[in-house]
């Protein structure tokens, strides 16, 4: 179990990946770190890629009591057995999909670099709220800053998660303040993700 004050490891799939490869590459990571949720977040909408992916993740994630939560579908959440949604259009859909899903399921919410909007999730019921990017490496997008992590977590009790352009002095300065930091590209893009989390988690650059 992590340390009280350690920001728990929250994981999102790449946007993109073939089921056979990626299948073994999951596996490996979630059997290396201690996982608190799983988001799947591929890009596709095609229906028949998402639910097979659904279907093959949720074996690893349940296997190994992980959580695992989907990008925006929450009707496929509930069909597929998922255990919740991530919602990425802040507070819009979370009484939505709430309501759709039942009080026991996940509802995360993302907020950008926005405190109203974070606000707005959280008293719209969300399970969590996610900030991000932290870092500029995604493309000139507002960033979330250190102050916006630390404010939220000396004023608001909704868990807060630091999402997007991770890297090891990011994970150094928002970790204080962070109840999750999430991993995705940051990872999947390197040739040993289990290699390449454990030195981002240390505050080090991945090889």
């Amino acid at each position: 179990m992590p340390e009280p004050d350690t920001p728990q490891i929250y994981l999102v799939t790449p946007p993109d990946f073939e089921l056979s490869a990626f299948q073994p590459q999951l596996a490996g990571v979630l059997d290396a770190h201690d996982v608190a949720c799983l988001r799947l977040a591929m890009a596709t909408r095609d229906e028949d890629r998402l639910t097979r992916a659904g279907d093959m993740i949720r074996e690893l994630a349940h296997a190994r009591d992980v959580p695992l939560v989907i990008d925006q579908h929450w009707t496929l959440a509930e069909r597929l057995g998922l255990d919740g949604v991530h919602l990425t259009d802040g507070a819009r859909n979370v009484r939505t999909a709430r309501k759709a899903l039942g009080a026991d399921a996940i509802v995360g919410a993302y907020a950008g670099a926005s405190r109203h909007d974070g606000m707005s999730a959280g008293e719209a019921g969300a399970d969590y709220v996610a900030f991000g990017p932290v870092t500029d490496t995604l493309g000139g997008q507002d960033l979330a800053d250190t102050d916006l992590f630390q404010w939220w977590s000396e004023v608001i009790e909704v868990p807060i998660v630091a999402d997007g352009g991770l890297d090891g002095a990011a994970v150094a300065r928002i970790s204080p303040y962070a109840d999750f930091l999430s991993f995705g590209e940051e990872i999947w893009r390197t040739e040993n993700p289990v290699a390449a989390l454990g030195a981002l988690l240390e505050g080090r650059v991945p090889a």
